[in-house]
């Protein structure tokens, strides 16, 4: 299996580009095109559990648009397997507190409907972690 083919990270990066901008946009169509419209579908984030595509919906709703809890990208890390499944992690400055936030995502290129992500999860972390 090949890893990291150059296409597919160029491919997942200007997906998660997209993404994040979404987020800042609150724009809910692009949001809900991004994610497996199914109920195996889960994001756990900072303060809601969506477990299945409606529930992860339903929340990206009652989300107020803005730049939210990011203030800058510490460090991203994109690693495909194959041709059709990637991972997405990226450890990022949380907007007003002194503490990192992680968000991962867990993408599969289906046939019939592309790139999708099936898992995702957001959380925030006590102190910085040393390296």
């Amino acid at each position: 299996m090949d890893v990291n083919i150059p296409e597919v990270v160029a491919e997942i990066r200007a997906l998660f580009d997209c993404y994040e901008q979404a987020l800042i946009d609150k724009d809910v169509e692009v949001l809900d095109a991004t994610f497996w419209q199914s109920p195996h579908t889960i994001r756990y984030a900072i303060h809601e559990n969506g477990y299945g595509f409606d529930e992860i919906h339903a929340h990206r709703v009652r989300r107020p648009p803005g730049p939210g809890i990011k203030l800058g990208q510490r460090r991203l890390v994109i690693t495909t397997l194959g041709w059709d499944f990637a991972t997405v992690n990226l450890e990022f400055d949380m907007r007003g507190r002194d503490m990192p936030g992680r968000q991962s995502q867990t993408w599969v290129r289906f046939p019939e409907i592309g790139w999708k992500v099936v898992s995702a999860h957001v959380s925030v972390t006590e102190a910085s972690p040393a390296y």
